[in-house]
């Protein structure tokens, strides 16, 4: 009887510092084994350690939190393997938006933690999926990420309708979907279309090693890569910094008073590539009665005032 309340008393002190359970990063597999098994806080316990957080700034209430919703963060990582990206990191991004969470949690507002940290979480692997993801680039609004993490489902759901129609040959959005998507989505339509072409791409090892025992003469598609110009993502937002340097520059030249759109004008559109042209700062301070500092000043003001217009209209 002695020895089993030895043994009771032994387990409760381990599961007391629930740190000890969580093995070392570098196996995964035991990580993840390891979280599910850690106790999740019912709703007093919870209430009470966020309070204790909020009042005292308790590290250990705050470790009782996170813990408890490390779960969570692993849950939320399997949604976004698809893209490729490795889970460990996916769940290292979550952790970091959990703890964002428990940070700004106020158990005064009727809702769960897990509720709460929910947003934060998948918050956090946007962002790291949008920093590292192969594709990405385009996805630079806050609609062209919406695009970007809603176009595979609303796809699929595409796809469903078409099977339920015998359709079953085609694999690209129709221009008629392409239409709904971009407005259920607030984004143009060619939006749609390029955001597809990335994402029906596949990673191709471009410049192979050859495997042992192998020909060590392994050629690759970058072998056959003859210019660079005509590469497919290099196209798009080829044609994107032609559109910013026409339409874009033109809106952004409309956002100005005459005066300033004139100084920006002869500053910097008017300039031959060999640097005649144009205006300098005195000659333009001469025809403004004013001086060259302020004519400056106004330049300053304008390019920023231009680039806030072009940042927009990207």
């Amino acid at each position: 009887m002695t020895d089993l309340a030895s043994r009771t008393t032994s387990t409760a002190v381990a599961l007391a510092n629930p740190w000890a359970v969580v093995p070392p990063l570098g196996n995964l597999d035991a990580y993840i084994t390891a979280v599910n098994r850690l106790p999740m806080l019912t709703h007093e316990e919870e209430q009470r350690f966020a309070r204790e957080l909020r009042e005292t700034g308790s590290l250990e209430a705050a470790g009782k939190l996170v813990l408890s919703h490390l779960r969570l963060v692993v849950a939320t990582s399997r949604q976004y393997l698809g893209y490729g990206l490795p889970q460990g990191d996916l769940i290292q991004e979550g952790n970091i938006g959990l703890m964002k969470a428990v940070k700004r949690f106020d158990p005064e507002q009727g809702v769960r933690l897990v509720s709460y940290a929910l947003h934060w979480i998948k918050a956090e692997i946007h962002e790291y999926i949008l920093r590292n993801w192969r594709m990405v680039k385009v996805a630079t609004t806050k609609a062209q990420r919406k695009l970007f993490f809603n176009l595979r489902s609303m796809k699929q759901g595409f796809k469903a309708e078409d099977a339920a129609h015998d359709i079953t040959h085609r694999d690209t959005l129709t221009d008629e979907q392409i239409d709904v998507m971009a407005r259920e989505l607030k984004v143009k339509p060619h939006e749609v279309r390029e955001m597809e072409t990335r994402l029906s791409g596949r990673d191709v090892l471009l410049d192979p090693s050859p495997a042992e025992g192998e020909d060590e003469h392994a050629f690759g598609p970058i072998a056959w890569l003859s210019d660079e110009h005509h590469e497919p993502t290099a196209m798009i937002e080829s044609a994107q910094r032609d559109v910013l340097a026409t339409e874009g520059i033109a809106t952004a030249l409309k956002s100005l008073d005459e005066r300033s759109r004139r100084i920006v004008t002869e500053r910097w559109l008017n300039v031959n590539d060999d640097g005649s042209g144009g205006m300098t700062l005195h000659e333009l301070a001469a025809e403004y009665g004013v001086s060259a500092e302020r004519v400056r000043q106004i330049e300053v003001a304008a390019m920023k005032k231009m680039r806030s217009a072009l940042a927009e209209y990207a």
